[in-house]
């Protein structure tokens, strides 16, 4: 892309995103521009990616094409208070829970993209949604989708269902931790070493979860398959059953949702 990319906020996900364009050589280090509040957290990524850093807020959106909102939610007001944004320019925001809305009555009217990345994205294999305002044009949307590419995959979704988005995917890969964590302590009581126990347990959700991407078959199909009848299978999975596992993780996502839509009402 022959286009400047301004990050407002400079934190991992920020570094994510910044180590993806370099990496899929979508633009040159001195196309990337950053400011933080904090100067260490900047002149870091200078020193790591050579990028170009911004004395204030004002010259990055200056010389910016793009202009990446990489912030937390509380730290919002600060980073947008003033702030004049070209009718010409792009403004993504991965600040969570901020509507499209609420970034319209900071920027005024210009093209917006909502996007809710989770932080697998720190290794390149994350998956991001993006819910565009009715001033992104295709050509426009083309540009955000090539950012989040560098970083994963990416969907596009309309607004009203970011939401569940965040409770899944933002949230969710602490519930596959919480289960990788969980499959090793079953292991180490029954006598494996904890590293080992965990590079097992590691594994089998990675090459579980690609089987699912590359057979594309149900699940439950897939589940099956594993299970024989009266094997050491199906008496694990009866005593998930039992406990009520499914259910959990089902209402797990629906409470995150349900934080997700507070949130974005404060």
């Amino acid at each position: 892309m022959d286009l400047f990319i301004g990050f407002i906020g400079a934190g991992a996900m920020g570094e994510a995103i910044i180590q993806g364009l370099l990496k899929n050589q979508l633009v040159k280090p001195e196309q990337i521009l950053a400011y933080d509040i904090r100067p260490q957290r900047v002149e870091k990524l200078k020193g790591t990616f050579n990028i170009t850093t911004a004395k204030n807020r004002e010259e990055l959106v200056g010389k910016s094409d793009i202009i990446i909102i990489a912030v937390k939610p509380q730290n919002l007001d600060d980073a947008l208070r003033d702030i004049k944004v070209e009718t010409n320019k792009l403004v993504i925001s991965i600040a969570a829970g901020v509507t499209l809305n609420k970034l319209s009555g900071y920027l005024g009217e210009v093209p917006i993209v909502r996007a809710m990345p989770n932080t697998p994205a720190l290794i390149g294999e994350g998956i991001a949604v993006l819910s565009p305002n009715k001033l992104v044009k295709e050509e426009v949307l083309n540009q955000a989708l090539s950012i989040f590419r560098s970083i994963g995959q990416v969907l596009v979704l309309p607004e009203e269902q970011l939401n569940a988005v965040t409770a899944l995917s933002g949230s969710g890969p602490a519930y596959i931790y919480l289960i990788i964590e969980a499959l090793a302590d079953g292991g180490v009581k029954q006598g494996l070493a904890r590293p080992i126990a965990l590079q097992l347990a590691a594994q089998t959700v990675v090459g579980a979860a690609k089987m699912v991407q590359t057979t594309k078959e149900h699940p439950g199909i897939l589940k099956d398959r594993v299970t024989s009848p009266g094997g050491t299978t199906i008496a694990g999975l009866s005593v998930l059953e039992d406990r009520g596992v499914r259910g959990a993780v089902i209402q797990a996502v629906e409470a995150a949702a349900n934080r997700a839509k507070s949130l974005s009402k404060e």
